[in-house]
């Protein structure tokens, strides 16, 4: 029986990501799975895109970058001194950190993780943006299974591998 993708429904997708020129960004060498529904699984224009498709079927979600990974912040990147970083500091590393200007004693403050960009002589450039802010991506998502979502899938709110299924 060729299940559609619906509510509570893990569904697994192969997929690539493009920039609107062709470029790939992600060759999705990983199928993807995700729980449908509205759990925040996926990005909400591609689940929407996917709902009621059959195991082989395919779309192709454009998506702008507020719809994505957001907008680039300027406001995210940082200059760093190069005396607070290790002596090993390649460009990529990542470290987790609070963004300037924001009061150490707000517990609330959520933690970013910032990705070196640079490494001059002294200096160290970090951005927390996520590497695909500021783009427009183009989705291509192929259904390659659709399966009913476990009762502890669904309280949960997201897919578990098969390694938590014999568990019941």
């Amino acid at each position: 029986m060729n299940m559609q993708v619906a509510k509570n429904m893990v569904v697994t997708l192969d997929y690539n990501v493009t920039d609107v020129d062709g470029q790939l960004v992600d060759a999705g060498q990983e199928p993807l799975v995700y729980l449908h529904g509205g759990y925040d699984d996926i990005f909400p224009m591609i689940e929407e895109a996917m709902h009621g498709k059959r195991i082989g079927e395919s779309v192709v979600v454009k998506m702008q970058p507020d719809d994505a990974f957001g907008e680039y912040d300027a406001e995210l990147v940082q200059l760093e001194s190069r005396s607070q970083f290790p002596q090993e500091l390649q460009v990529g590393m990542q470290f987790e950190g609070v963004p300037e200007g924001v009061d150490d004693e707000d517990e609330d403050d959520e933690v970013l993780i910032y990705r070196v960009t640079e490494i001059a002589d002294d200096k160290v450039v970090l951005d927390a943006n996520h590497p695909l802010a500021g783009m427009a991506l183009v989705f291509t998502c192929t259904v390659t299974a659709v399966r009913p979502a476990t009762a502890e899938e669904i309280s949960h709110g997201h897919t578990h591998d098969e390694s938590c299924e014999d568990e019941e």
